[in-house]
């Protein structure tokens, strides 16, 4: 029988999504925002449905890093485990 995997340091399981936040953020924003013309010579200016576009990509970025792929980005980095299901 497997031993159960240690939990990671409550740093890590802070800042993993703060991490995770700004990339998808960051990444998200500005492919949407060169695909809509919202870019701006200081970054990317969404409103109206790319704006919710982008809500919807960093909320379907969490649920299959976290319920289907078994990590985020930053989680993987991390070394922090997700528990299987039985």
């Amino acid at each position: 029988m497997a031993e159960p995997a240690a939990a990671a340091p409550i740093w890590k399981r802070i800042l993993a999504p703060i991490l995770d936040w700004i990339t998808v953020f960051a990444v998200g924003g500005y492919l949407i925002g060169a695909a809509t013309g919202g870019l701006e010579p200081g970054g990317f200016n969404l409103q109206g449905w790319p704006a919710l576009l982008l809500l919807a990509v960093v909320i379907a970025y969490f649920y299959v890093g976290r319920r289907l792929a078994g990590g985020t980005l930053w989680d993987r980095f991390f070394g922090i485990g997700r528990p299987q299901p039985k």
